[in-house]
């Protein structure tokens, strides 16, 4: 009987020793995708670099590149934090009503997703020419300059919120600073590309949603908005719900 509880203690540990192995290892995997990610954004969106990368094969040359490496590496990071999400522990156990944290702010996100990509911004891929647009700004740009950026954030922290174990914490965290610091890292960008141009557009925005509109720098264009945008961003919502499980690899938890 000692033989075999030795026998077994000893299988125990090596098992243990395996999984923690296992554990490391896709966490290690977790940050260096993570960050790959969100330093590729940074690098290949800085203006050296951008300038570097458009001199060789042109600007739309410039966007494929950033393109295919973030796919790539989007790709990468989700993939390694599906297997770090089986091999981690939790840091803490969130309680189960702040689930329902992601469910009530991701109608918001997909609204200002949809509002983001149809509406005219200074602050998206290619909007330098919307600065030098002689038409005011308009719709959800009266709410933030940055409505995917802040979607993004929102996102990032309404999962964050949810989700207590650390692979959770590595991937929202990492985009949560690719969505803050890309606002800024976006600013400083077009203040130097766009010059005097950029100052009545950081006068006339915020960065903060709604800051502009309350300090009276400009007036909430609920109309610019419109119905069918929100309709937009809702369908987009539900289509996130239902598409969750395979998006994700979990079911969205209602409680």
């Amino acid at each position: 009987m000692l033989i075999a509880h030795r026998i077994q203690s000893t299988m125990d540990g090596r098992f243990n020793l395996v999984h923690i192995s296992k554990m490391i290892e896709s966490v290690l995997t977790l940050v260096i995708a993570t960050a790959t990610f969100v330093a590729s954004h940074f690098i290949l969106a800085s203006l050296s670099v951008r300038a570097f990368i458009a001199e060789k094969v042109g600007e739309n040359g410039h966007r494929i590149v950033f393109s295919l490496i973030s796919a790539g590496a989007i790709t990468w990071m989700l993939m390694a934090y599906g297997q770090a999400r089986y091999d981690t522990t939790l840091l803490w156990v969130s309680p189960p009503i702040l689930s329902m944290v992601p469910l009530l702010v991701m109608p918001l996100v997909t609204i200002l997703l949809v509002c983001s990509l149809t509406t005219r911004n200074p602050t998206a891929v290619g909007g330098e020419k919307v600065a030098t647009d002689p038409k005011p700004l308009s719709g959800i740009m009266t709410v933030t300059r940055h409505p995917m950026m802040v979607g993004f954030a929102l996102w990032a922290v309404s999962h964050l919120v949810a989700n207590g174990d650390l692979a959770s914490v590595i991937l929202f965290g990492g985009l949560l600073i690719l969505s803050v610091g890309g606002m800024f890292h976006i600013d400083y960008r077009r203040s130097v590309t766009l010059g005097s141009d950029w100052g009545p557009i950081a006068l006339t925005t915020s960065i903060t949603p709604f800051l502009a509109v309350i300090q009276g720098r400009t007036k909430l264009d609920w109309a610019g908005i419109g119905l069918l945008r929100v309709v937009a961003g809702l369908a987009l919502y539900a289509g996130l719900i239902f598409g969750h499980p395979w998006i994700a690899g979990v079911p969205v938890m209602m409680h």
